[in-house]
């Protein structure tokens, strides 16, 4: 891990502020999830955020979490002690998520959690995961995904919207300078 310097000022608040968005319940609703799909797993921890850190850092558990959902997503995974090899079986499980359908806004980067800079990231986006499980018919966490709503419209209705003017735009009809004069009169004196 990097040797950095302790956070000041502005740092330091966003520092705070990611420590306080994470949340041991939601933390072991993910890790009991990986052990339904991944039996062999040792997820067992306190929930604390360092205890989950610990278990995922070196990506094991998590390309063994996407190989449950997608067999093959991952065919190689790194049992190295290495950071680099570490940091390898985080990015590759991040591949396989996005090849998956899982957006990019909804996952992390892999110094989130190696470096343990954002847990909450992470526990976030393995829930983000498990709805994209769920909405795919595989075992998943959390609420189902939404479905796309997705509207065609008919060339005579674009049409006829072009001639409404929306409420938020507001309108200019009626609209004059008359009766305003604000601060005083000009005033020429020769």
């Amino acid at each position: 891990m990097a040797n950095r310097q302790h956070g000041f000022g502005y740092s330091a608040e966003i520092k705070s502020r990611l420590n306080n968005k994470y949340n041991k319940d939601l933390a072991k609703e993910a890790l009991d999830w990986i052990k339904s799909l991944v039996p062999n797993a040792d997820v067992e921890c306190s929930y604390e955020e360092d205890a989950v850190h610990k278990k995922l850092k070196d990506g094991q558990i998590l390309c063994q979490l996407i190989n449950a959902l997608e067999p093959g997503s991952v065919p190689k995974i790194n049992t190295s002690t290495m950071a680099f090899k570490q940091m390898e079986n985080i990015g590759k499980y991040l591949h396989a998520c996005e090849a998956f359908g899982l957006e990019s806004s909804s996952s992390f980067q892999t110094v989130d959690l190696y470096e343990k800079q954002n847990i909450a990231g992470v526990i976030s986006a393995i829930h983000a995961l498990g709805r994209k499980a769920s909405g795919k018919g595989k075992s998943g966490i959390g609420p189902k995904e939404a479905d796309k709503n997705v509207r065609t419209f008919t060339n005579d209705q674009m049409n006829a919207g072009k001639n409404i003017i929306g409420l938020q735009m507001g309108s200019n009809k009626g609209a004059s300078q008359a009766g305003q004069n604000f601060g005083k009169t000009r005033a020429i004196i020769d």
